[in-house]
Parts: C-alpha cells; sequence; structure tokens
C-alpha cells in the first residue's frame, strides 16, 4: 500500500503546457509553464506573478535598477487548458 511513500508527488501539468490560472491576484491569466517545481508543488508561468525586483549595479549593469520576473504560484491554483 505505501509503495510511494519516499516518491516525489506526480501531477498532471507538464513543462511547456498551456495553464490558466483559477485563484489569486492573476486570476484570468494563461500562459505557458516554464519549469515545474515539484518538490513545493509550485509552477513557473510565463506571464504570471511578475514581481519587480531592484538590482544593484554590477560590471554587466553598471547602471543597475530594476527588472521583472516571474515568481511561482502553488499547482492548486493553476489548470491546465486543452489546444
Amino acid at each position: 500500500m505505501g509503495a510511494r511513500k519516499n516518491l516525489p508527488p506526480k501531477f498532471k501539468i507538464k513543462k511547456g503546457d498551456t495553464v490558466k490560472v483559477i485563484a489569486g491576484d492573476d486570476r484570468g491569466k494563461t500562459g505557458e509553464v516554464l519549469k515545474v517545481l515539484v518538490k513545493e508543488a509550485k509552477v513557473l508561468v510565463k506571464g504570471v506573478n511578475v514581481v519587480k525586483k531592484a538590482v544593484k549595479p554590477t560590471e554587466a549593469n553598471p547602471k543597475g535598477g530594476f527588472e521583472y520576473i516571474e515568481k511561482p504560484i502553488h499547482i492548486s491554483n493553476v489548470k491546465k487548458v486543452e489546444g
């Protein structure tokens, strides 16, 4: 009975799928799954849950400033879209 005891959970959503957000601030948005974080049960969706992050000046980016990055959202808050 406990065969899956130490294995990670299985999800029906995988990288490259198109999903729709069904809960949270970005409800109604759709996007492509960029990454699935299995241990945390989260997904990274293109254009969803975008935050503004301050960046210190470096040699590569001498001005510094801000960049916009996607943060992961819980897998239960997205639904796979057919097509």
